[in-house]
């Protein structure tokens, strides 16, 4: 059997008001009298049991501190990855969507299948390593078939909101 200081049971219930779990409070019990060892070999403790409260208070507060840190950096790159509020599309905006892709996929039938498929895999948010790498072709060739794509597109007038001007930037 462990045999714990008399003040143990006192400071695991000054601990345990703070909200600790008993196996936190015993650990950090256990932190604080390992301090005053090392401490006591240094210099005299008169007075162990204050020692040993002011240690687990302070250990306390740092393990607090280093908890809430932890879930403030979950929760803020939860907000910047989601968004908390989903702004959703009206069903006519859908609608309109789906009728440019189809008149883009339209215009670019007219084109070979792999041109097509190279630019909704880029439209889709694959870059272009990432496609040329899949493909087992080079960058260059990769460029080309976009610019293929966006020139088709951009002889039939399509140039808005497809982010044409983003994908010839690249």
């Amino acid at each position: 059997m462990i045999r714990r200081p008399a003040h143990f049971e006192r400071l695991l219930r000054f601990l345990r008001r703070k909200g600790r779990s008993r196996e936190d409070a015993e650990d950090l019990i256990q932190e604080a009298m390992l301090r005053l060892h090392v401490y006591g070999q240094a210099v005299v403790v008169t007075n162990e049991e204050a020692f040993l409260r002011q240690a687990v208070q302070n250990l306390s507060i740092d393990q607090h501190r280093r908890e809430r840190q932890r879930t403030g950096v979950v929760i803020e790159e939860l907000r910047s990855r989601n968004a908390l509020i989903v702004m959703q599309s009206t069903p006519e905006q859908i609608l309109e969507a789906e009728q440019r892709l189809v008149g883009i996929r339209a215009i670019l039938d007219a084109e070979s299948r792999r041109t097509r498929d190279i630019y909704f895999a880029h439209r889709a948010g694959y870059s272009y390593a990432e496609i040329a790498q899949h493909l087992g072709i080079s960058h260059m060739t990769i460029k080309r078939h976009i610019a293929r794509a966006l020139l088709a597109l951009m002889e039939q007038g399509v140039t808005e909101a497809h982010g044409i001007a983003k994908g010839a930037a690249e």
